[in-house]
Parts: C-alpha cells; sequence; structure tokens
C-alpha cells in the first residue's frame, strides 16, 4: 500500500498527453462551473464547433472545443481518460495516441456538421441548427475506445469491438442525431487507424499470465 502513490505518479508520468489534457478540463470545468446559466451557453456556444463558428473560424473551435465540457461533472471524463486514453497512449505512445484522437475529432466533427448541412437544407432541420451548442471530448474518446479494440488478443476483441459497435451503433439507429452521427463515425476512424498499431508489439490477452502460471502448478 505505501507504494501505490508511487505507482500512481509512475501511471500518469507514462501518460503525460492524457494527464495534461485532462488537467485543462479540470481548469475549464470549475471555470464553467463558476459562469452564470446564461453567460456560459454563450461562451460555450462561441467556443463550439457548430456550423456558424466553423464558417468563421474553423482552426480555433476545433482546437478549442477540445478542452470545454458541456456542464456536467469532470469526475467521469478523470475515469474514463485513465481507462482508455491514458492505456492508448502508454501502447501507442504520445504522437499516435495524439493522432487518432485528433482525427477522430476533426473528421467526426466535419462529417457530422455536413450531414447536419445536408439536413438544414432540405428541410430536415430548423436553420436554428447552425447555432447548435456543440462542444466536448467524445468524439475523441469514441475514436480511442475504437482503437484499443486492437491492443487486445483474439477472441475477446471480437467481444470489445460488439461492445462497442452495440454502445456508439444503438444511440445512431434509434435517436439519428448528428451527434450520434459523429460518435460512430469517430469509432469507424479509429478503427480505420490499424496501420498506426502494426507494430506496438503483441495484443494483450487478459488471460495469458493465468493460464502460464496455472501451468507452472502442474
Amino acid at each position: 500500500m505505501r507504494h501505490f502513490p508511487h505507482r500512481v505518479r509512475a501511471y500518469v508520468r507514462s501518460a503525460p498527453g492524457t494527464y495534461i489534457w485532462l488537467a485543462a478540463l479540470f481548469v475549464t470545468t470549475v471555470a464553467v462551473h463558476h459562469m452564470s446559466p446564461d453567460f456560459e451557453q454563450e461562451f460555450l456556444r462561441q467556443r463550439s464547433t457548430n456550423l456558424h463558428e466553423l464558417t468563421e473560424d474553423p482552426v480555433r473551435v476545433l482546437v478549442s472545443s477540445a478542452f470545454w465540457i458541456d456542464g456536467g461533472s469532470w469526475w467521469p471524463y478523470a475515469v474514463l481518460y485513465t481507462v482508455f486514453h491514458a492505456q492508448a497512449e502508454r501502447w501507442l505512445g504520445t504522437a499516435r495516441w495524439l493522432g487518432v484522437a485528433a482525427a477522430a475529432h476533426i473528421l467526426a466533427t466535419l462529417i457530422s456538421e455536413g450531414a447536419l448541412l445536408w439536413a438544414i437544407r432540405h428541410g430536415h432541420a430548423p436553420a436554428s441548427s447552425i447555432n447548435t451548442l456543440d462542444v466536448g471530448v467524445s468524439y475523441a474518446l469514441a475514436g480511442i475506445v475504437a482503437v484499443l479494440t486492437y491492443r487486445i488478443a483474439s477472441p475477446w476483441r471480437y467481444g470489445y469491438l460488439a461492445g462497442v459497435l452495440v454502445v456508439y451503433g444503438s444511440p445512431l439507429i434509434t435517436g439519428r442525431t448528428f451527434t450520434d452521427l459523429g460518435h460512430f463515425t469517430s469509432v469507424l476512424i479509429g478503427l480505420a487507424c490499424h496501420p498506426l498499431v502494426r507494430d506496438r508489439g503483441a495484443p494483450w490477452n487478459p488471460f495469458r499470465r493465468r493460464v502460464e502460471t496455472g501451468a507452472g502448478h502442474v
């Protein structure tokens, strides 16, 4: 137990990008919680990847939107980043991990907003949707969750992949919102990043150690 703090520090140092990002989200979440509701909505809308802001300054909002959470608590993100982002960064290295996360965040945003623009032009969505509030880190997270499929050895990876497709595919079927499309697109982008993982060592087998230990007692 006395080694636990050392292990925590070592784990955090092994995924610096994840925990720097998480620290930034903590600061911005605290800031949001000190805003009035009306000011918060307008403040976040200006950092949102909606159609209006993407038209005005796409680079700025694509970057800034990844550092704000639309209300809510920071702690669930701390858990999700530790379980998924940190594992991916430790496995892929910081540069490749960031590449997958950025690709999922940017491409899924552009594709989903493009679908929303099509819906507006064809009367399937109101014109006011161009100012929809859309900030957050969920597209990047979905891409990372998907690419971790390749971290798991067969046949266990297929069960993991099935779970990912159910979690992100079901809302697309039942809700069919542009954010549901964005999340599922992020998953496909993460899966498409397979070339980045080919030289990252043998996949993780959750039962290998147990089997080897058991064999040693025979």
